[in-house]
């Protein structure tokens, strides 16, 4: 978010989170993108804030409450509701004091990716497919008002990756279950009890390739059953849509352009190997 809707997104969590009685008399901005997340203090709460007008709030609350119901190694809810405050939405989690600033484990992140996933099998709530967001990247990268500063050379180069990438991964065999949909490090915070994920808007459907491509790639050295050659083609669908979506003109990400400059190369490479 732009200074200006921090500010007030900042202000409808602290604003809420008193209206529920919560102890926030200061917030901590901990990520700021297309969505807020603030750690909300003495109270120890981390909000998530997003404008009503783009936002799956709910979709995510849904599914993490359906995650916690069956013991998935997920964050928990402060507040089971989606708040409405001015043209904000505020959603309220159990905030999580990091227990280390090392990166987690390979074999305990895959452990917690198997655990997550298992639970989801359990939990039958509708989710797009995952090849419906290769399909926004393509539309996006078609869409030269949406990707203005996108060069001709590298739109054509991004569309003809996405279309043949989206054929080598639509029809393998391989059983859809729900995934996570962006299962990064960012996304899994290191616990007392062990990782946690986090950030659910992004839930789909889909082989849990998809899913084990948006983790180091150690990972899926100790996830069972793997489809190495599927995971492959997974990682480079992952990697060609983080680059469209950096050349969005709307794209609030951090530092986003150099990202996209630099992915676009990385895309070459890879591909061509």
């Amino acid at each position: 978010m732009q200074a200006d809707a921090a500010h007030r997104a900042t202000r409808a969590a602290l604003s809420t989170a008193s209206s529920l009685g919560l102890a926030a008399h200061d917030a901590v901005v901990l990520h700021n993108s297309n969505k807020l997340t603030l750690r909300l203090r003495p109270g120890d709460v981390l909000a998530r804030v997003a404008p009503a007008a783009h936002q799956s709030a709910q979709f995510e609350l849904d599914i993490a409450q359906r995650l916690v119901e069956v013991g998935s190694p997920v964050a928990a809810l402060e507040r089971p509701e989606v708040f409405a405050q001015d043209e904000f939405v505020v959603t309220f989690w159990t905030y999580y004091e990091p227990v280390t600033t090392q990166a987690i484990p390979p074999a305990d992140y895959a452990a917690a990716l198997e655990r997550l996933h298992a639970g989801m099998r359990r939990v039958d709530l509708p989710a797009p497919h995952f090849t419906d967001r290769i399909s926004e990247a393509r539309a996006l990268v078609a869409d030269p008002r949406q990707t203005p500063r996108l060069a001709d050379e590298d739109r054509a180069f991004l569309a003809g990756t996405l279309d043949r990438l989206h054929r080598a991964v639509s029809d393998t065999g391989r059983p859809d279950q729900l995934l996570h949909g962006e299962p990064h490090p960012g996304n899994v915070l290191p616990t007392a009890t062990g990782p946690l994920f986090i950030d659910f808007e992004t839930c789909c459907r889909g082989p849990v390739e998809f899913d084990l491509a948006h983790a180091p790639d150690e990972v899926a050295d100790h996830y069972p059953g793997v489809d190495h050659n599927l995971l492959r083609d997974c990682r480079a669908v992952m990697l060609a849509m983080i680059t469209a979506w950096r050349w969005d003109r709307d794209d609030q990400f951090p530092d986003g352009h150099r990202l996209g400059v630099e992915w676009l190369s990385d895309l070459r490479r890879a591909t061509a190997r």
